[in-house]
């Protein structure tokens, strides 16, 4: 039997082992999805790669699912960071899951002069980024980080990360990347834009490139989906 539905789960996988899901989980498989002892699942803990099992029990008590066999070896996204301003909630939902997809290592709201919000659910966001890595085939799950100050991160920013900086200033130059090795990251600002002391500030650093994003005002989502396929394609995974 063909196994569709993906979880992740906190728990070792390995040939024989038994994982009880959580609860939410178990009323997904039975309740939702009218599964019953004897299907097939596969489960991932962003550690032992793709795992098929096979659901043991499965009722409103609970489940628990018996891994077969690997399906998947574990696959690292590259070590690239998204730095984004929180935007509203379904858009900044929108970049999350975007990010997952995309293959971000990391996923550091930021706040910013003209940031719109000033606190976010992170543990909202973190789950968005586990059903996004469910969906995609992912073996891994990013971390998404509590909201933090630009100037924190920048006061402590590794010198060996390579920050892009999506300038809205720098609009119909080129876009594109030259490929380089190394940890990166990328920034996207708010809608309002970088104010002229957080622009300063990031031209004032050595390993911070500012980039075009082309000829065209982009949203804030949009820039997101748009800095990560720009890199992906040119120093990620993609190539």
């Amino acid at each position: 039997m063909d196994a569709k539905i993906r979880l992740y789960v906190d728990q070792p996988l390995a040939p024989g082992q038994a994982v009880r899901l959580s609860p939410d989980q178990a009323h997904y498989l039975t309740g939702v999805m009218r599964l019953s002892a004897g299907a097939a699942i596969l489960l991932f803990n962003g550690r032992d790669g793709e795992w098929r099992a096979t659901l043991a029990e499965a009722s409103k008590r609970g489940a628990i699912a018996i891994c077969d066999a690997r399906t998947k070896p574990l696959h690292l996204p590259p070590d690239l960071w998204l730095l984004f301003a929180p935007i509203k909630k379904a858009r900044t939902d929108f970049i999350v899951e975007k990010a997952v997809e995309l293959g971000a290592a990391r996923i550091l709201p930021v706040q910013t002069r003209h940031t719109n919000s000033e606190r976010i659910r992170q543990d909202r966001l973190q789950a968005h980024a586990t059903e996004a890595a469910e969906q995609c085939g992912a073996t891994y799950v990013p971390e998404v980080a509590d909201l933090q100050h630009l100037d924190k991160f920048l006061s402590r920013w590794p010198d060996d990360r390579r920050l892009y900086w999506c300038d809205e200033t720098a609009i119909g130059q080129p876009a594109t990347l030259s490929p380089a090795l190394g940890p990166a990251a990328i920034l996207i600002g708010p809608e309002g834009g970088f104010s002229a002391d957080e622009a300063a500030k990031l031209r004032a650093r050595p390993n911070v490139t500012p980039l075009s994003l082309g000829p065209r005002i982009l949203r804030a989502d949009t820039a997101a989906v748009a800095a990560l396929t720009l890199w992906q394609a040119s120093c990620g995974d993609w190539r």
